[in-house]
């Protein structure tokens, strides 16, 4: 615990109304979406990025903990304080400073809600294509340090993508600025790219200069339901390899459409096996013949039904049940382990097969939806409380098969708490090593967002 001449100088620095020790609001900054927790000592809320320099010098002086924390929407355990400290707080650096209509920018404060930013931007005709199913109240900062990607990257990217410059408070308190509002810099070292999904380990980000792009001229949606998961598999595959490429591709199996149904309280698919949902984008004539052409190839490839968004609102409908997965997961078992594996877009069937019998090996329900159009697939064990160690070990199966299939145990969620005991999996020995020789460069006495990524970091 810190002592009561630390919090005092904690308080002077953010302000009395910006520092909190009760009980009832150590709670709220306790947890995230995994559903872990652990009690912070102290939440901060600072306005600045001077604020912050001062917490962390003296954080370093004292050796407390500090963690940043946005929204709290992540799915790896990055914003829980593990090892108690100071919860820092950024949602009242919520500013969007500047959208440069002419040069294609927009600066904003970490605190921003991903969605905000959007709608300004689209009101200007413009585009910031990161699409994470939280949008609406994930906050950028967030998206930064898990490098957010989301339902639009298989043709658009990811956040890093997007990221131009950033302004950040290294852990011993000094204020960087890294990158610049042009397309092109190689001066020095990419330490934006460094930040970018660092988790909140390297840096607390407190400004975001950003990209953004025309506004597309006309949006399609499709879905299609299919009586045969592998089916459905094979057909993302072959829209990929069609030379149509759709701005979103996801995938939802059977059960994610019931619990959706039961959630929503509409029958989306009459039965159906699994969904496809497909959006293209571009000039109003070519997306009518992109479109034109996915309804071809999932009706040639087997599909019983495809739908057409005939409206706005069917297509925001039709959206609403793909967001509406995670939350109605919770509607069939009380506790889920929520994985997002990657494998090659070709080797979707083959992961979703050998999936199920690790489901059957296991005698446990495994749902299965996400980014078909990057392999991307979010894998989600559904389990009650005395099957946590099965669960657990088919996580580490799971991965084991992914790795084979040359996949990844994480595409946009991060590795945080979750799956810090498997990224030796994935990452050779030496790799770990040097991402640690940077932690420790960076953050000598450990006292940034200590505990994550890493089982331990010396």
């Amino acid at each position: 615990m810190l002592k009561p001449s630390v919090l005092k100088e904690l308080k002077s620095i953010v302000g009395p109304a910006n520092f909190s020790t009760s009980p009832e609001e150590l709670v709220v900054y306790s947890y995230d979406a995994t559903r872990k927790e652990a009690l912070p000592w102290v939440v901060v809320r600072p306005r600045t990025s001077r604020e912050i320099s001062e917490i962390l010098r003296l954080a370093n002086r004292e050796r407390f903990p500090v963690v940043p924390r946005g929204a709290g929407t992540g799915m790896s355990g990055g914003s829980i304080p593990v090892q108690g400290g100071v919860v820092l707080s950024l949602e009242r650096m919520n500013h969007i400073l500047e959208i440069d209509e002419q040069n294609f920018i927009a600066v904003v404060e970490p605190g921003v809600i991903t969605g905000d930013l959007q709608r300004e931007v689209e009101s200007r005709g413009l585009f910031y294509p990161p699409d994470p199913a939280s949008r609406m109240f994930c906050t950028l900062g967030g998206n930064v340090a898990e490098c957010a990607g989301g339902l639009r990257a298989v043709k658009y990217g990811v956040t890093k993508d997007y990221v131009l410059g950033l302004e950040v408070v290294l852990p011993t308190g000094e204020i960087i600025t890294t990158g610049a509002r042009t397309a092109k810099s190689v001066a020095g070292y990419d330490l934006t790219k460094l930040i970018v999904g660092s988790e909140g380990t390297l840096g607390v980000v407190t400004r975001i200069t950003v990209r953004l792009l025309r506004l597309p001229e006309s949006v399609r949606t499709l879905a299609a339901f299919f009586n045969e998961i592998p089916v459905a598999a094979k057909t993302a595959s072959a829209i990929m390899a069609s030379g149509v490429l759709p701005r979103a591709l996801e995938f939802v199996d059977q059960t994610a459409l019931r619990a959706v149904e039961g959630y929503l309280k509409e029958d989306l698919s009459h039965g159906a096996a699994a969904m496809l949902l497909v959006e293209v984008d571009g000039p109003a004539e070519s997306t009518s013949r992109d479109a034109d052409r996915i309804a071809e190839i999932m009706m040639q490839s087997g599909a019983a039904r495809v739908d057409r968004a005939g409206s706005d609102a069917e297509r925001e409908q039709l959206w609403k049940a793909r967001r509406a997965i995670s939350p109605a997961l919770y509607t069939i078992k009380p506790k889920k382990l929520n994985e997002d594996i990657v494998v090659p877009r070709s080797r979707i069937a083959e992961s979703l097969q050998g999936i199920a019998a690790i489901a059957e090996r296991y005698g446990l329900l495994i749902v299965n939806f996400g980014h078909a159009g990057d392999g991307n697939i979010h894998t989600n064990i559904l389990f009650d409380e005395a099957d946590l160690p099965k669960a657990e070990a088919a996580v580490k199966e799971i991965f084991a098969a992914t790795l084979r299939l040359g996949g990844s145990i994480t595409g946009e969620h991060g590795v945080g708490l979750s799956k810090a005991a498997y990224l030796p999996m994935e990452l050779g020995s030496e790799a770990i090593a040097a991402m640690k020789r940077i932690k420790h460069a960076l953050d000598p006495n450990n006292i940034l967002n200590p505990g994550k990524i890493f089982l331990n970091a010396e």
